[in-house]
């Protein structure tokens, strides 16, 4: 089955975005949307995650849970996502302390 992601970028290398052109519509500089399946999904994010570098990423797709959606991430960051009782909520850490903790 089908269902629509979100990919954000940040600092990537310019090949990556356009390989994402051919699975998902850029509609704003860095910001992927599209409808695929889980497998074109999981490969497409596989991708992302083994050249993003210093960059940042974040997948964006749906899921049966409360929020209805789940969230993955890669790269050095300040915004963390961290589970609490099966919500997924941001954690923020203070300038100069980004870590690098994909969820």
């Amino acid at each position: 089955m089908t269902s629509m992601i979100a990919i954000s970028l940040t600092a990537v290398p310019d090949h990556l975005r356009g390989a994402l052109t051919r699975w998902l519509l850029e509609v704003t500089p860095h910001l992927y949307v599209g409808t695929v399946s889980a497998r074109v999904r999981d490969e497409l994010w596989s991708t992302v995650t083994a050249t993003t570098a210093d960059g940042v990423s974040v997948l964006i797709h749906p899921t049966d849970n409360e929020q209805g959606f789940t969230l993955h991430t890669t790269g050095t960051q300040r915004r963390n996502p961290i589970d609490f009782d099966g919500l997924t909520l941001i954690s923020y850490q203070p300038q100069g302390k980004e870590t690098a903790q994909p969820l």
